[in-house]
């Protein structure tokens, strides 16, 4: 999914929580599970719907792990002027990470939108 599209100031995210869940167990290449809460606020003048998302994982290496994919999770949901659209979802990481994206909208006219989403930091408790 390229993230190709015009930027609509009125569409934007806001990460609300990041919490790390002690004892998840993830693959050995990385064991460690962080849920994040995230709104997608429509303050624009026209709906739009969530297409599609690219995330980007950085660790503390600088290593990058790349996730794309339609929806989101699961859904294709439509946002009217003044909406929002709330879920969590989680990432997987293997060291102190940081992660930020993208989400791809279409308007009701078929024009495809950009909604960044701001970066946040998944870092290990300090043990």
């Amino acid at each position: 999914m390229a993230t190709k599209g015009q930027e609509d100031k009125g569409l934007w995210v806001s990460v609300d929580r990041v919490e790390y869940v002690v004892g998840a167990s993830g693959p050995p290449d990385r064991p460690h599970q962080f849920v994040y809460y995230v709104t997608i606020h429509n303050d624009s003048a026209r709906a739009v719907t969530i297409v599609g998302r690219k995330w980007v994982v950085r660790n503390a290496l600088g290593h990058r792990l790349v996730i794309e994919g339609d929806g989101v999770v699961g859904q294709f949901p439509r946002l009217a002027p003044g909406e929002q659209f709330h879920y969590n979802s989680y990432h997987l990481v293997d060291s102190d990470s940081e992660a930020e994206g993208a989400y791809l909208a279409k308007d009701e006219g078929g024009k495809d939108l950009v909604v960044r989403i701001p970066a946040f930091r998944l870092d290990l408790p300090i043990a």
